[in-house]
């Protein structure tokens, strides 16, 4: 059904200005590149790739204890990370020839075999102090990498068709924005939260249009997830004022607060606005849809009528989506949750720790937004739906006004006719 005309003016005059503004004010915050607030370290080594022609095992040797423990209480290495490995360098300044390398070993190394993949470090000044230029970093997963993503791509675009291509470049376009505006924006000093919101709204406007076309019905879903998300950024900032948290829970948020003065308090408003953009977009376009179908189906419902009924559908959706979002940090968790159940603290206290009450106010705060997500949208999509039911109704009516009475017999007696079996 055709939009009408006070639809589509009083769409364009809420999504014209704020894609203006978002456009605009990523121009001023774009990063110049400089490195800002980032400290100059020295040389990096070169990463290398070779792959294991052999590995000689050698016996272990024992370890001095750390600072403050008893010999024999650190865990033994495991006896398959002790030994040399001969590797065939694949990339690298010394490419197709063989090298000997140290296997990594003590807690927690990984353990290699003959015929893997590898990624090395080169130093190259480390053979002038008599030792190996080379050291094993990591194994190489580029080919899985690919594999999965090409299988991936296979499956988006087998099912969706066009429509799985343009989610493909919608995605591409979510990790450009982050990876060359978002991130160095922030490293370059700019205030996180602000970068978070205008990086959440460039995403939203292109990412939306693109993947589901332009229309009422997407801007609907555009504005339904803009003042979610406001919401949201409101209630976080709230939230994380009252619990009197800095955003400093772990060694990288710390390094950051110590080397390079980033407000993590900032940085971990700007995470939680994200991290919930991903989720209100899932939301806002399913309700924009099953309003927009279900007035297709009955022109007749009003708005009330067509408001009941999505949001009985949002319902339903919410509560998945939330079992999924707990489920979803749960597993992300799954070691903290261990180290505190071994630790046999009192729920009070395990509540009370910062990690656990960031994590705690990420979800609520998100939840709450998702829900709000749902009236917002609904209602929306249900007045523009009505809308667009009316004008469809008003052009049918006219149709049929300047229809002679004849042609109208004609094409009853027509369908009559094609509905006979």
């Amino acid at each position: 059904m055709p939009a009408s005309r006070g639809a589509v003016i009083a769409t364009l005059s809420v999504i014209v200005p704020l894609a203006v503004a978002t456009l605009a004010a990523l121009f001023w915050l774009w990063p110049g590149g400089s490195g800002g607030v980032v400290p100059e370290a020295g040389p990096a080594p070169e990463r290398v790739t070779g792959t294991i022609a052999a590995i000689t095992l050698k016996p272990c040797l024992e370890e001095p204890p750390p600072d403050g423990q008893a010999a024999g209480q650190q865990p033994a290495p495991d006896p398959a990370t002790c030994g040399d490995a001969a590797v065939e360098l694949t990339g690298g300044p010394q490419r197709g020839e063989s090298v000997t390398v140290a296997l990594p070993s003590g807690p927690g190394a990984q353990v290699f075999a003959a015929g893997d993949a590898i990624v090395l470090l080169y130093t190259p000044g480390d053979e002038k102090l008599g030792a190996s230029p080379y050291q094993i970093s990591d194994h190489d997963r580029s080919l899985p990498l690919g594999l999965l993503g090409a299988a991936f791509a296979l499956a988006v675009i087998a099912f969706g068709r066009w429509r799985g291509v343009s989610a493909l470049a919608g995605l591409a376009i979510t990790f450009v924005l982050l990876l060359l505006f978002v991130i160095p924006a922030i490293l370059e000093g700019r205030p996180p939260l602000l970068v978070a919101i205008i990086g959440a709204a460039a995403i939203m406007l292109t990412v939306l249009y693109l993947t589901h076309g332009f229309s009422v019905r997407t801007s609907m879903a555009v504005m339904g997830t803009l003042l979610s998300l406001s919401l949201t950024g409101v209630l976080a900032s709230v939230s994380i004022g009252i619990a009197n948290l800095n955003g400093i829970t772990d060694e990288s948020s710390f390094n950051l607060d110590m080397s390079l003065q980033i407000n993590t308090q900032g940085l971990l408003l700007a995470s939680i606005i994200i991290g919930s953009l991903g989720v209100l977009d899932d939301v806002t376009v399913t309700q924009a849809v099953t309003v927009a179908e279900l007035a297709h189906a009955n022109p007749g419902y009003t708005v009330r009528q067509l408001y009941r009924a999505g949001a009985r559908v949002g319902r339903a959706h919410i509560a998945s989506v939330i079992n999924t979002i707990i489920l979803a940090y749960a597993g992300a968790s799954l070691p903290l949750l261990l180290l505190i159940s071994v630790g046999r603290q009192p729920l009070g206290d395990i509540v009370n720790t910062p990690v656990i009450m960031q994590e705690i106010v990420r979800s609520v705060v998100g939840t709450i937004g998702l829900i709000a997500a749902v009236p917002i949208t609904t209602a929306l999509a249900a007045f523009t739906a009505t809308r667009r039911a009316a004008t469809a109704d008003h052009d049918e009516r006219d149709h049929h006004r300047h229809v002679p009475r004849s042609a109208r017999h004609r094409r009853v007696g027509n369908d009559e006719l094609t509905r006979r079996p």
